[in-house]
């Protein structure tokens, strides 16, 4: 748990006082303070200088706040912004750590149910695929996520989105559903 003397500088302005804050502060956070700390929304600001400022949004180096993060390039910073708010959400899906007939059995993280098997222990994938699933679900991630793809992915990933929307599938492979 961070204190408040983590979370700003003396001088950063706030709603509730510093009083406030330091009483408060001293109580144990509830469940779902993990998931707070890094829900956003983030913004990236430039830093003179330095290269660019990852900050909540309401906060900043004109309010004389610290940002979680300073990265030398702007796209890092946006892919930083983009996954940080999952950081802190439960787990999307788990691994079964012993193999079944079908592989490792991929569970959903909400209600433990089999949603899937995979051939390899690969619990990176999996991580990865929690993070995707927290990208897809807000709308800011997932806009910062496209800004630090930059046009030319956007313009190759929107011709192939068109493609699978029209029903025509372009060039593309067709996208085939496993039996049931």
């Amino acid at each position: 748990m961070r204190d408040f003397n983590e979370s700003t500088s003396s001088t950063s302005r706030n709603a509730f006082t510093p009083e406030f804050l330091q009483r408060i502060g001293e109580r144990d956070e509830p469940l779902t303070g993990a998931e707070a700390d890094v829900a956003g929304p983030w913004v990236v600001e430039k830093m003179p200088g330095v290269g660019w400022g990852l900050y909540r949004a309401g906060e900043g180096a004109a309010r004389q706040f610290r940002p979680h993060g300073v990265f030398r390039d702007h796209a890092v910073a946006l892919l930083f912004a983009a996954v940080l708010p999952g950081t802190g959400r439960d787990k999307a899906f788990r691994l079964r750590k012993e193999a079944e007939g079908a592989g490792y059995a991929v569970e959903s993280g909400t209600d433990g149910q089999v949603i899937g098997f995979l051939a390899l222990f690969d619990e990176t994938l999996v991580e990865a695929a929690h993070t995707v699933e927290c990208l897809v679900r807000q709308p800011e991630s997932l806009a910062n996520l496209l800004e630090a793809a930059g046009g030319l992915a956007l313009e190759r990933s929107g011709a192939i989105l068109d493609a699978r929307v029209a029903g025509d599938g372009g060039n593309l492979p067709p996208v085939v559903e496993a039996p049931a």
